[in-house]
């Protein structure tokens, strides 16, 4: 019995710590938004309409207790929901006891919206000033439906996979595999398409 009682005791600091973080108004709301979407600082300064050190401040504490993972795209830095760790559990199962989006949240959310949809503006016009090139590249494969029904087969479907898409591109591919595996990451040397895969992944609801 005294031995279960230190194995209970072992995780008492790092959910002290993520309530701690957790425990603060403009962090919970940082803790929302984050757990819709991916993203920077500059983004979340206009959610919030507070300032950049002040917002980059609840970050790192989110981040330090491991509720945030901060994931890095060329020059910009977006922030997430931790996927490993303490935190990470940590972090969904205080979302869960959060209510729907009432109240100051509810006005994050409206906001948060706003901001998706600029970045799918802006990644829909990068993509149409290059579309003719991803036809011509497109054309000089087989015919992509039997491309992507031979890759979904070789993920098993029970979601416990792992998937790195080097060169994502549109991000096609993770949107494709994307609830078929347990985690996915894209990588592409362009800023640009990295934007147009992640508007592609937040349309697909991934």
């Amino acid at each position: 019995m005294r031995e279960t009682g230190r194995r209970a005791d072992s995780g008492f600091p790092q959910a002290l710590d993520s309530l701690r973080a957790a425990g603060e108004q403009t962090r919970l709301r940082l803790l929302l938004l984050c757990a819709r979407s991916e993203l920077t600082v500059t983004e979340l300064t206009q959610i919030l309409g507070q300032s950049q050190p002040r917002v980059s401040r609840h970050l790192k504490v989110l981040c330090d207790a491991g509720l945030l993972e901060r994931v890095r795209e060329g020059s910009s830095v977006f922030y997430g929901l931790a996927h490993t760790g303490p935190g990470a559990a940590h972090a969904r199962a205080i979302l869960d006891l959060v209510d729907g989006p009432r109240g100051a949240y509810g006005r994050d959310a409206d906001r948060l919206a706003g901001v998706v949809e600029q970045r799918r503006e802006a990644a829909a016009r990068y993509f149409s000033q290059n579309a003719a090139q991803w036809d011509a590249i497109r054309s000089l494969h087989v015919d992509e439906a039997e491309v992507e029904r031979a890759l979904v087969d070789l993920f098993p479907a029970d979601g416990e996979a792992e998937l790195v898409d080097v060169g994502t591109g549109t991000g096609r591919m993770l949107v494709l595999l994307g609830t078929r595996v347990r985690r996915a990451l894209g990588v592409d040397l362009s800023r640009e398409m990295l934007a147009v895969a992640r508007a592609n992944l937040e349309r697909a609801g991934l």
